[in-house]
């Protein structure tokens, strides 16, 4: 066993080199290492032709070559007892013996600077100042392990016997030790926080600081596994075996006598542990044993940790040979990539996440070539670099929600292989406040990309890359790049600055010679501050020059040498426009251009210098711009300790003060705490006891990276594993998963929140949460802000004597989402809480009512689950059928189906579990025409069910046709007649509103059996009162204009319809329309079309047979055929009703034969004319489907009234000349006899004075109008009403062949037939149901339709 310490003599060419034997002899041998002359070296790097690092790089030999070196033996110390350990100093080496002594060995003179103290003459107290408290006995105890802390100065030690201690090498030597701790094993200090840890055998590590005022050994924090998070191990791990922290003081891993190893930040935030979840079990479940580790080292710049793993734990004995060893363990290289904030805590890095690693850079940023719509993504898309489009002043930092939490994936830049030839590894990296620019520094020199261009740019002249260093970290300012660095030609400190659009080269760049050495550096707007080796802070201010180039000035410098033990001990330095005082008012925001304090993290200690305001002031406008002086700072404050990371932002956004003014800052495992400003509202006096701004604590599940200030969001990355087994599962790595880095994001508003209502500070809760209402998850901050105060007061087994969920209640009361939040929150929290929740925040029956009045009948959907569990089955009943007629009555399907649903479970006893999520598709609510989408429709028929007369309906989806066939088993039960009245009611209300379309999608939606209902309530509310305000109502309904009549149209010659069959000739003569007609058109014998039965004969055996369809159980299956007639020439679409798809050529527009023929038809002015009014005197082609549909609804069930009023709107003279042939039958009451006759003669009343577009159409239905005068109702015979279109139809006209599914035979019949079956919303069967055929009439205008064959 051997240790090698190195220590450098500048004047002289010797290294020193120590061996030290194993603690058996006492030994120490040094050796002095001579270097072998300049031409002997064993390795020399080879570079490939044409290299630009060629051997004229300065130091190229010193840093290149691995040289031939002698070892020279010295005389060898005895210590005359075993070493237990040792520890280099600038000059000393010091050694701990078993017999209770320190040693300390002098490089130079070993034999005459030898001393020896013995522990027992060191006095040790609990502090440095009163040495009080008892002494510790040291006799027979002997140091176990030690560690030299320089910003300390002093040794961390442990005593074999478990005390931890601390000397101080002065003079009188006093040493203070840890009370109540006498388990240590090891320890481990950090020099830039001024942290000891030591490792204990609980198996914890105990985090000591010095107490700076009284000497003491303070506890920081602990590191520990918990049970929560590692519940098989937590307790399990036996002795903390070694303790590492990373170069950059940033991190700490620790190992354990059982194995594996976890990493903690420097506060104590976990971050990896190789105990738990798949690092400790296979991928079929099998527990793996941890490695037990017997070595390990951090690598350069902490990316590599360094393994040396014990594989058998049997103790090697001293006289093994090498290769024994060698079997025995195991070298594993684990890498790490670390955020750019631990060595380069910059501003442009604070807005952005990135990462870097020896050889790559991750960022979260968006794809700037997605964001720009670039469409070529390829490297070669611009060869010249061309400028970089950045956003505008408007756009926030933060880049928008879409692109940092749009997907999770890093966007990975390779750094250059040439750039990390000589330079590796990357020591800073900065990104810039756009996020598309990033910059690199490594051992000498540095490179900047542009994710725009994908290109890098590197120093042209590779000698001035090498003769330059970065020192004290990199930035952006605009498009420049800021580099402290140090040259090496002139000796000199300089601050560098780099136009990004030039070339990289000396020659652009602005100088600044520098005084000191800079250790940190960082930019607030045109400000650069720098923190310099001799403690003192500078700030310079930057202006653009015309040129490429900025010229720098010094502003300001303040020495901070009384305040700052250590340079070293600076983490970051920032400045900021966030003060203490300052009369803060919604009326004259900060002056968030100036900056006003500075920020510096002393080893943890977040200290403030604010401006000294107190002495006379200058207005601003009274001085000359260049000679403002700028006012000194006052003496430092301390903010808060353990700090790791501070977030602000020059940036300002009025609505959004008190996130964007506020300071975040990161606290290890205390989480994250906020500095936030509180405003008086409404512009008021601010109280005078009422502190400007408070500290805000709060836990999150991430560790932090960035704070999204307006967007109220944590960025992170966190550690993910991947499971696989690989096939050599017996070496050392496949012990571990594959890892990888996964972004994150918290919010993390509701803690915010919740600080506040807890400090009574509700009116600034109030104002914080009304700025970032418009945020799409503010519901969700609502909601997990009632959620977790719930949780934590209704599980606690105290009494709470100020219960905060009142609080937070009344205070979510203020949101229009409060009906929302408190459901939601309910439903995702379990039943046992909601007594403890809906006492605070009201009974759930008034949140179920309010949610009624204000129409939100989703959020009252869900109060209704509530009630169900909360309430007996009747309150559940009642509410639910107040939802259920507000659902109706707005036109809510979905919602209706599961009030059907939700109404029949209470019914039959299932009032306990919460209606079940209907599995079917629901259909759409937009409109009937939607209604025949669900089913299909087959436009062919065979030729022998026509022949047999069998009328095949069959809707082949299985959607219930009427709500008597909804349930089959207890279709007869209170339930279903308690669903149907309500059904009823509303039918009837739809009805008596004239609100046929509603009354369509109604029936479509939930399956209503409109045909049966109609027929029942024919004589009672599907009667029509008043024909014209029906008529209006129509119009307004279906979005159907009122015709009109042109000017031209007295003298056209299209009047009285005298051109329309030439019109119509034209057209069917023409070569596409006959192929059209004629294609796929089975020829059927019109014979078979005849009728033996009348129409209405049908009509009294409706309910009987709907009756009889509910009662056979499940809903009939049943095909509909629909063929559509042909029966206007000018008119012509294959569609209409149940044209849906609404994809055919013949779509939208039923003169799509006109405009592909026009150059045959070769139309007039007039008739073109005639055409464009007919075509704006028509509704939507969707209204038309409707009305044609409901047509055949209410020809089906005989509403005759309707009837006529939907042929007036489609002025369908067909339509009203059949109603009239109906009107003969003795079935017809004469109730309706008359209606019609009063209703046409007011309809036609009307038309002369208000609506003269309706009277051509009128004029064309003279003949039946005045038939329909001449009869009284009295004298109508049965006979009047005889087949009598029999004879006629056997003879096919001329023009138009017949289609095989045409039920009339003949196309040329002006008029819709009556229906055969019913239109869609009813499937029963129809196969005996009688009809009747009118007389044909000649072709008339405006019908196009389908019929049910």
């Amino acid at each position: 066993q051997c240790v090698l310490l190195y220590t450098a003599d500048p004047a002289a060419s010797i290294k020193r080199c120590v061996l030290l034997y194993t603690a058996a002899n006492g030994y120490v041998l040094l050796f002095d290492i001579i270097g072998g002359s300049d031409e002997k070296y064993l390795y020399e790097p080879v570079y490939p032709k044409g290299s630009a690092r060629v051997k004229v790089t300065p130091g190229y030999k010193e840093e290149q070559c691995a040289p031939a070196l002698t070892l020279e033996m010295k005389k060898p110390v005895d210590l005359e007892a075993p070493i237990s350990c040792l520890q280099t100093l600038q000059e000393d080496l010091l050694v701990a013996t078993a017999d209770g002594y320190l040693h300390m060995l002098h490089w130079d003179s070993v034999s005459n600077g030898r001393r020896a103290v013995n522990l027992c003459t060191i006095p040790f107290s609990l502090d440095l100042q009163s040495s009080r408290g008892p002494c510790l006995d040291l006799d027979g105890v002997h140091i176990r392990d030690m560690e030299y802390c320089t910003t300390l100065d002093g040794f961390a030690v442990v005593f074999d016997d478990g005390r931890l201690g601390f000397i101080t090498p002065t003079a009188n030597r006093l040493g203070v030790w840890a009370a109540d701790v006498s388990d240590g094993t090891c320890v481990a200090v950090n020099n830039k926080y001024r942290l000891m840890a030591f490792g204990c055998a609980s198996g914890s590590v105990l985090v000591y600081m010095i107490d700076s005022s009284t000497g003491s050994m303070q506890l920081s924090h602990k590191l520990e596994l918990t049970p929560k998070h590692y519940p098989d191990i937590w307790n399990k791990t036996g002795p903390v075996k070694m303790i590492r922290w990373s170069p950059d003081c940033s991190v700490v891993m620790v190992t354990w006598d059982c194995g594996g190893l976890s990493l903690w930040s420097v506060f104590g935030a976990h971050l990896i542990c190789t105990l738990g979840e798949d690092f400790a079990y296979r991928s079929d479940g099998t527990k793996k044993e941890p490695l037990k580790i017997s070595s390990m080292s951090w690598g350069v710049e902490g990316y590599h940790l360094w393994v040396i793993g014990s594989t058998d734990a049997t103790p090697v004995p001293d006289g093994a040979e090498g290769d024994e060893k060698l079997q025995q363990a195991g070298i594993l290289q684990f890498q790490f990539i670390k955020s750019a904030l631990t060595v380069n805590p910059c501003t442009s890095n604070q807005e952005q996440v990135l990462l870097h690693g020896e050889d790559r850079l991750y960022l979260t940023c968006g794809d700037p070539t997605q964001a720009h719509s670039v469409p070529d993504k390829s490297p070669s898309r611009d060869s010249g670099g061309s400028p970089l489009r950045r956003p505008s002043a408007s756009t926030p930092l933060s880049q928008g929600l879409s692109t940092l939490l749009g997907h999770k994936h890093w966007q990975v830049v390779q750094i250059h292989s040439t750039y990390l030839e000589t330079n590796w590894p990357i020591r800073f990296a900065a990104i810039d406040w756009s996020g598309q620019c990033v910059a690199v520094a490594g051992r000498r020199g540095i490179a900047h990309y542009s994710l725009y261009t994908r290109k890098w740019k590197l120093f042209g002249n590779v000698t001035q890359e090498q003769n330059m260093t970065v020192t004290g970290g990199l930035t952006w300012w605009n498009d420049f790049v800021v580099v402290a660095c140090y040259n090496f030609i002139d000796r000199q400190e300089e601050l560098r600055l780099y136009v990004r659009s030039s070339n990289l080269d000396n020659a652009f760049a602005s100088v600044t010679k520098l005084h000191a050495d800079t250790l940190l550096l960082n930019v607030f707007r045109n400000v650069v501050i720098l923190f310099r080796a001799d403690c003192s802070i500078c700030l310079y201010s930057i202006e653009r020059r015309p040129n490429p180039s900025a010229s720098v000035e010094l502003l300001q410098e303040v020495s901070m040498s009384r305040y700052i033990p250590h340079p070293g001990l600076v983490v970051s330095v920032t400045l900021t426009s966030v003060r203490t005082e300052t009369g803060i008012t919604l009326k004259a925001p900060q002056q968030a251009c100036s900056a006003e304090s500075i920020l510096l993290n002393l080893a943890g200690q977040l200290i403030m210098l604010q401006r000294d305001r107190s002495g006379p002031q200058v207005r601003e406008k009274d001085t000359p711009a260049n000679q403002t002086k700028l006012l000194p700072f006052c003496p430092p404050v301390v903010l808060a300790q353990c700090v790791e990371n501070v977030w602000t932002t020059c940036r300002s956004n009025r609505k959004k003060r008190h996130l964007m003014e506020a300071l975040w800052l990161s606290c290890g495992e205390a989480g994250m705490k906020v500095w936030l400003p509180l405003f008086p509202r409404d512009h008021r006096k601010p109280h005078s006891f009422l502190s400007r701004r408070i500290m805000l604590p709060f836990h999150i599940n991430i560790y932090p990276l960035t704070v999204l200030f307006e967007d109220a969001l944590i960025l992170g990355a966190s550690n993910e594993t991947v499971l696989f087994d690989g096939p050599g599962s017996s070496s050392l790595e496949a012990l571990f998963p594959f890892c990888t880095v996964e972004r994150t994001s918290q919010i993390y508003l509701h803690h915010i929140l919740r600080q506040l209502l807890v400090r009574n500070l509700g009116e600034q809760a109030l104002m914080l949460a009304q700025s970032c209402a418009m945020l799409p998850y503010f519901p969700h901050v609502l909601e997990l802000m009632v959620h977790v105060v719930l949780e934590e007061e209704a599980t606690s087994r105290e009494p709470i004597p100020d219960p905060l969920l009142p609080t937070v209640a009344k205070f979510v009361t203020e949101f229009p989402l409060f009906l929302q939040t408190i459901v939601h929150c309910a439903r995702k929290t379990e039943y046992a809480l909601w007594n403890y929740l809906f006492a605070a925040v009201g009974n759930p029956k008034d949140l179920f009512e309010e949610c009624l009045m204000a129409q939100d009948l989703d959020t009252a959907a869900s109060y209704l689950i509530i009630l169900q569990n909360m309430e007996v089955p009747a309150v559940s009943r009642q509410h639910a059928t107040l939802l259920f007629n507000t659902a109706l009555e707005q036109g809510k399907w979905d919602l209706c189906r599961h009030m059907i649903r939700f109404l029949k479970a209470i019914g039959s006893g299932e009032s306990e579990t919460p209606p079940s999520t209907p599995t079917t598709q629901e259909q759409s609510s937009t409109g009937g025409f939607e209604f025949f989408r669900n089913r299909s429709i087959s436009l062919s028929q065979s030729a022998d069910s026509i022949a047999g007369g069998k009328f095949n309906l069959q809707k082949t989806l299985s959607v219930p046709s009427g709500p008597g066939e909804r349930w089959c088993k207890d279709s007869d039960s209170a339930e279903n007649l308690y669903i149907d009245v309500m059904l009823w009611r509303h039918a009837r209300h739809l009805l008596e509103q004239v609100r046929l379309r509603d009354l369509g999608c109604f029936s479509a939606q939930l399956g209503f059996e409109l045909i049966g209902w109609l027929c029942r309530e024919r004589m009672r509310v599907a009667r029509v009162d008043d024909f014209v305000t029906a008529l209006k109502c129509l119009h307004k309904d279906f979005l159907w204009p009122f015709p009109v009549i042109p000017a031209c149209s007295i003298n056209s010659p299209l009047k009285n319809g005298r051109c329309r069959p030439v019109l119509s000739s034209r057209l069917l003569k023409s070569q596409s329309a006959d192929s059209l007609l004629n294609s796929d058109m089975d020829t059927t014998p019109p014979q078979v079309t005849t009728a033996n039965h009348r129409w209405l004969d049908g009509l009294g055996a409706v309910s009987k047979e709907l009756d009889s369809a509910s009662s056979h159980g499940a809903p009939q299956t049943q095909e509909a055929f629909l063929s559509p007639l042909i029966n206007k020439g000018e008119e012509y679409s294959i569609g209409s009703a149940t044209d849906l798809t609404e994809t055919s050529s013949m779509v939208d527009g039923d003169w799509t034969m006109v405009d592909e023929n026009f150059s045959t038809l070769s139309l007039s002015q007039s008739e073109l004319e005639h055409i464009s009014m007919e075509l704006a005197n028509k509704g939507p082609r969707k209204s038309q489907v409707q009305l044609r549909y409901l047509l055949h609804v209410f020809m089906e069930a005989g509403c005759l009234e309707w009837c006529v009023l939907i042929g007036l709107i489609l002025r369908d003279a067909g339509v009203i000349k059949q109603v009239v042939g109906f009107l003969d039958s003795p079935e017809v009451p004469s109730e309706t006899v008359q209606s019609i006759r009063a209703g046409l003669i007011a309809v036609d009343l009307w038309a002369s004075s208000d609506c003269l577009g309706y009277k051509p159409f009128l004029s064309l239905i003279r003949p039946q109008l005045l038939k329909l005068m001449e009869v009284p109702v009295e004298q109508v015979q049965p006979e009047a009403f005889q087949p009598a279109g029999a004879s006629k139809l056997s003879e096919p006209p001329l023009l138009l062949l017949p289609r095989a599914e045409d039920a009339r035979g003949a196309v040329a019949s002006a008029h819709p037939l009556p229906l055969d079956g019913p239109a869609g919303a009813n499937a029963r069967p129809l196969d005996d149901t009688p009809q009747e055929e009118p007389e044909e009439e000649p072709l008339e205008e405006g019908s196009y339709d389908c019929t049910l064959s």
